[in-house]
């Protein structure tokens, strides 16, 4: 490689990807279209601690337990959602089948640049938006699922 290609590589990967080119799977259940995914999220709790012989007047810092936030995922309503719905209405049997919810950043040829995983994830709510007879749009939803943690892969 000439020292100019290797410039423009470079200049290349410096720079940050677009945050629109992504893809959401569910395991057993498949890949989402959806149009935002935000809650990808996980914090611990701060436990503080000073020991009554410790010569430096400073309470410490230490990682507590995880606790995770909400994933919302916001869709169009389409036909063919079955495999989506199923385990939606699963829950209103008592049935909670946890899945493991991936979010993947993708390339400019759609490979997985950095991945997220929600495990032990399930459907929490589900909103459709409004329905008005008076508007041409599309007709979305927004779907919260509840999870255990996310893992940056």
């Amino acid at each position: 490689m000439t020292d100019n290609e290797l410039t423009q590589r470079a200049d290349t990967q410096a720079w940050p990807l677009p945050s629109f080119y992504f893809k959401v799977s569910i395991s057993n259940v498949g890949d989402i279209s959806c149009s935002e995914v935000s809650g990808l999220e996980t914090e611990y709790e701060e436990i503080t601690y000073r020991a009554g012989d410790t010569p430096v007047f400073t309470k410490l810092k230490m990682p507590g337990l995880r606790k995770s936030g909400d994933l919302t995922i916001k869709r169009g309503i389409s036909k063919d959602d079955k495999a989506l719905r199923n385990w939606v209405n699963q829950v209103k049997q008592n049935i909670i089948q946890r899945e493991t919810v991936t979010v993947s950043l993708l390339d400019e040829s759609g490979n997985p640049v950095q991945t997220w995983e929600a495990v032990n994830a399930w459907p929490k709510k589900l909103t459709r938006e409004k329905i008005k007879a008076d508007e041409n749009a599309y007709s979305f939803e927004t779907l919260v699922i509840a999870h255990e943690g996310v893992y940056v892969k």
